[in-house]
């Protein structure tokens, strides 16, 4: 009897412990599926991916991007969030520039205030420091810019920076002078298109080296050179993603404003309290997901004509739409000064393309070519995809 007893509570025992394994193992695996489902419906439920991207040098911004990606026509934009932007953050209780926020609050702060700024959520954010930036490079096998002459130039410490001029493939070290030189004669936009430049180098060398670098083997070594706010297989399929971006399409579009001087700093304050930036990222993100390819497949040219007393509402206008990412060819005064309406003149007969330009505006008198163009003195054969006459409805910004 006594061997019985003892038979049956060692099998009790084998059991129980059978059962404790079995509930560990069903829940490591459901954490295990919870985490990567988490990436994967962020990913399904927006149909674009966004992902902020801050490259730093000794905890001070060099630049910021937002990238704006839709994987299923493997389009994408940027957009160039300006270090010297200026508001009152919530995140400092001041007015400041936006980059400050990264300095003293971190990344997450930063994101925060990014993300009330274009009026958009932003899941994910990559950081590289220069350092990081010049070891990934050499790990991308360099990444290609264009320099237009010769640099050969020395700092205030004496340090000399050289750098050959043309199409050239820069490694590591290269890429670093690229982004921290500055020649006395550069403006402030110079030195931020050189880094965006940079952006679009380092994009298109994660689609040309994706076979190398998504191997699994491998990949590790190169998000070591990364800070996420993801990691493992979700950094993984991040990037998997965004290396398939047609980077040689990706077009920066930046922050629009007026410049003042702020506690001796000099500050560009977003044009209507920040309105435009949020359209612009609206429209953008929109046209990528166009069902229309022709949407997206070109910078679109406009000419902007005043048909009103309003000195200088052609020339604002154009600003305004270059910052929304159209190539304005020319402004000029219309045929004459009394239009009641504005009008968009559709000259390509790409009907959405031209519902995104009057929605950006709020115009929807669109005609097309053959209806106005004898009327308007148009040329028929002209270079201008769409002709904006501005009229007394258009306050600036908005026609109402």
């Amino acid at each position: 009897m006594r061997r019985l007893r003892r038979t049956s509570g060692s099998k009790g025992a084998v059991f129980l412990l059978l059962i404790l394994m079995i509930l560990v193992a069903v829940t490591v695996f459901l954490v295990l599926s919870l985490r990567t489902n988490a990436i994967d419906e962020n990913l399904k439920s927006d149909r674009v991916i966004k992902t902020l991207f801050v490259m730093e040098d000794r905890n001070q911004v060099l630049f910021t991007d937002v990238f704006i990606y839709y994987p299923v026509s493997q389009r994408g934009a940027l957009i160039d969030i300006l270090g010297n932007t200026g508001a009152i953050f919530q995140s400092i209780g001041r007015v400041d520039r936006i980059d400050a926020i990264y300095t003293e609050r971190g990344i997450d702060a930063y994101k925060s205030e990014i993300e009330k700024l274009i009026g958009m959520q932003i899941p994910f954010h990559v950081v590289m420091n220069l350092d990081q930036f010049d070891e990934l490079t050499d790990l991308l096998g360099g990444m290609k810019v264009f320099v237009p002459s010769p640099v050969d130039v020395k700092n205030d410490e004496g340090t000399r920076w050289l750098l050959p001029s043309g199409a050239v493939t820069l490694d590591g070290d290269k890429i670093k002078t690229y982004l921290t030189y500055r020649k006395s004669d550069e403006s402030d936009d110079d030195v931020e298109d050189r880094r965006q430049n940079v952006m679009i180098a380092f994009l298109s060398a994660l689609k040309q080296n994706a076979p190398v670098m998504l191997k699994k083997d491998n990949f590790a070594v190169y998000a070591k050179k990364m800070s996420a706010n993801i990691e493992g297989d979700s950094l993984y399929r991040l990037m998997r993603e965004i290396a398939n971006v047609d980077a040689d399409r990706l077009v920066p579009q930046w922050i629009t404003g007026s410049k003042r001087v702020v506690d001796g700093k000099e500050l560009l304050f977003p044009y209507y309290d920040g309105q435009l930036i949020k359209d612009v990222v609206r429209q953008t993100t929109n046209s990528l997901i166009s069902l229309d390819e022709t949407g997206t497949n070109r910078i679109y040219v406009l000419e902007i004509q005043n048909g009103t007393s309003v000195q200088g509402l052609a020339r604002n206008t154009s600003a305004l739409l270059q910052s929304a990412g159209y190539d304005v060819l020319s402004t000029l005064n219309a045929d004459k000064n009394d239009y009641e309406k504005t009008v968009i003149i559709n000259h390509i007969g790409n009907a959405e393309v031209a519902k995104n330009l009057g929605d950006f505006i709020h115009c929807e008198n669109i005609l097309e070519e053959s209806v106005q163009s004898e009327a308007a003195g148009l040329d028929a054969s002209s270079n201008v995809d769409f002709t904006i006459i501005l009229g007394k409805d258009f306050d600036g910004r908005y026609v109402r």
